[in-house]
């Protein structure tokens, strides 16, 4: 799919895919930068989709390595969570191939920016609802389904999954947001695997196209893993709030 007689299409993607990396690890939202990226280089929708998806796994890897001093003490958080995970985004991918397009992808723009409100307010819904903070201990349940429920949506399509699941584990689980950040990684991981093991046998994959951004989504996630650290809590919500506004909205005018 890749024209190599174009090198500017190459520096394009590698571009993409560092950014994309970056953008992740601090907020979510950076596959949203590699997918219309393929698209502008000749990919079709659909091939651009699988291959956004399988590029992305090094980018993940990197924030978890990144991010990792923030993992320990979640054992068992991320033990449920990451099963949940799995399930949802096998059924997310099986969606991707057996149902036209046009089903899930109409949601898809609500979904981001319902997200990222539900980021802005999650301060007053959980006085609302009952801050965990009181009680100390997540709300299971209700992470585990609305993980599921994300990974989903993370198998079928995956643009702005980060947001997806930062905006979910903040409203439902105790903790600060920094280290809810690195679990978003872990997550992002196990979706992305999953998403590489269904898609790289069943959907049109350009593995030249994923060679090219793998090691640029690595580095970028890494080092926007470490920036991410060292943002301050209200920083990092506001910037995955805004960014996921914007992400919706392009995908609306898409």
């Amino acid at each position: 799919m890749i024209d190599l007689s174009q090198p500017w299409a190459l520096v394009f993607l590698l571009v993409a895919g560092l950014f994309a990396g970056a953008v992740n690890a601090v907020a979510g939202g950076g596959s949203l930068l590699v997918f219309p990226a393929l698209l502008a280089v000749g990919f079709p929708p659909l091939t651009a989709n699988v291959t956004n998806s399988v590029a992305q796994w090094p980018g993940y890897a990197g924030i978890v390595l990144g991010a990792r001093r923030d993992l320990p003490g979640q054992g068992h958080r991320i033990v449920g969570t990451a099963i949940a995970a799995a399930l949802g985004a096998g059924i997310g991918c099986a969606l991707l191939l057996v149902l036209p397009a046009a089903v899930f992808d109409a949601v898809v723009p609500a979904l981001v920016i319902l997200a990222s409100l539900t980021m802005a307010v999650g301060p007053y819904l959980k006085r609302w609802i009952g801050d965990p903070a009181v009680a100390e201990r997540d709300r299971t349940p209700a992470l585990l389904v609305a993980v599921f429920l994300a990974a989903i949506y993370g198998g079928y399509f995956g643009g702005a999954l980060g947001v997806v699941l930062i905006s979910t584990l903040a409203l439902f689980a105790h903790d600060e947001l920094r280290r809810l950040n690195a679990l978003k990684g872990v997550l992002s991981v196990v979706v992305a695997t999953v998403t590489v093991a269904v898609f790289a046998i069943g959907a049109p994959v350009d593995w030249l196209a994923v060679a090219l951004l793998a090691p640029t989504t690595l580095a970028g996630g890494y080092l926007g893993a470490l920036l991410a650290r060292r943002m301050p809590a209200n920083l990092l919500r506001w910037t995955v709030v805004l960014l996921g506004i914007a992400v919706g909205i392009a995908l609306f005018l898409q």
